[in-house]
């Protein structure tokens, strides 16, 4: 990726800034590229991959990798040093050319870096830009860094700024922090704004980044841009209602409204391993097949048809029937009055 930026960028003035710096001085693979060069567009067009512009306010170009890594290329109309000035911690403020050369550190970002500190570049950066506040908690959280106290108290002063950014923008950065980062958030002042709460969050052990952000949120996670899928997930957690027993036949009715996140929705509800086993071992011996089809009912198409077909799936889970005949039988006396009811 490097080599390749380098070979585009032949005699240009060009330079790597921000957190590919920051990254590569502390040991840390690289994953994505930022670049600071004359003509940004035209430095993208021509590196292979996929471009769009990223910023058309200033000027930003991103190219994607088919790894799932991004270039960027950002404009440097007034040299690297004005260009590092408007960067937001003294960590990212660090640059060094592309060709090859000592780095350009006018804030003392290495120094920082060997304190393990996080500190603003200026007064004004969360005004700058108001996302900086949840990436300032992200960094700390993900690098092991900490805020020193003047940038602490921007923080805390600025808190009320954090529902400004974009909703995807402020959901990136959520669903990269850990539960100490939840925690860091409320610290700071950041979590009420946002509608959050950690009452949740701290009874769970060890959730995954979607489940950490439905727990902080609950039903107020739509308010963020979610995917479709996130929504579902978040739907299942928060619909779910841990069963009285774990019995085939109660086990299929947990799944059937939590599939294919039973196990998240058990964990969730702290119902416990017994039932997460019993979930594991019901989709372990779930049958390939139906017992019978919608179109073999005899009947016409209509809410009826699903309802019988899930009385047949769930008996035959709890082990009351097990053969075609015997799910016939049930549809005939549940028709007619008889059986059981499909809950």
């Amino acid at each position: 990726m490097l080599e390749r930026a380098q070979e585009v960028l032949a005699g240009e003035d060009a330079w790597v800034v921000g957190g590919a710096v920051r990254d590569e001085l502390l040991g840390r693979p690289l994953v994505d590229l930022d670049i600071a060069c004359r003509e940004p567009e035209a430095a993208a067009r021509r590196y292979p991959g996929p471009v769009f512009p990223l910023s058309e306010r200033h000027g930003a170009w991103r190219v994607a990798l088919d790894d799932g890594r991004t270039v960027d290329f950002t404009p440097l109309p007034d040299g690297i040093e004005t260009d590092l000035a408007t960067r937001d911690f003294t960590i990212n403020a660090i640059a060094r050319p592309l060709a090859g050369g000592d780095p350009v550190d006018p804030f003392d970002g290495r120094g920082d870096l060997e304190r393990r500190v996080l500190r603003a570049v200026a007064p004004s950066i969360f005004e700058d830009d108001p996302l900086r506040l949840l990436r300032a908690v992200r960094l700390e959280d993900e690098l092991g860094f900490r805020l020193d106290g003047q940038t602490e108290a921007l923080v805390q002063e600025h808190a009320a700024l954090v529902t400004r950014p974009a909703g995807e923008r402020i959901l990136a950065e959520l669903l990269r922090l850990s539960p100490a980062g939840f925690e860091r958030l409320e610290q700071l002042g950041l979590l009420q704004p946002l509608g959050g709460s950690l009452e949740r969050l701290r009874t769970l052990e060890d959730p995954g980044p979607e489940m950490r952000l439905v727990a902080v949120f609950e039903d107020r996670v739509s308010r963020f841009p979610v995917s479709n899928e996130l929504r579902r997930y978040a739907s299942a957690l928060l619909r779910a209602e841990a069963p009285d027993e774990v019995s085939p036949r109660a086990v299929f009715r947990f799944r059937r409204t939590t599939e294919p996140w039973a196990i998240d929705a058990g964990r969730f509800l702290l119902a416990g391993e017994e039932l997460e086993r019993a979930i594991e071992e019901a989709r372990r011996t779930d049958p390939a097949e139906p017992l019978l089809r919608g179109d073999e009912l005899g009947l016409p198409p209509g809410p009826e048809i699903g309802r019988l077909l899930a009385l047949v799936e769930e008996e035959r889970a709890a082990g009351t029937i097990s053969t075609r005949d015997e799910a016939l039988e049930l549809v005939r006396r549940s028709s007619s009055g008889d059986g059981p009811e499909a809950g």
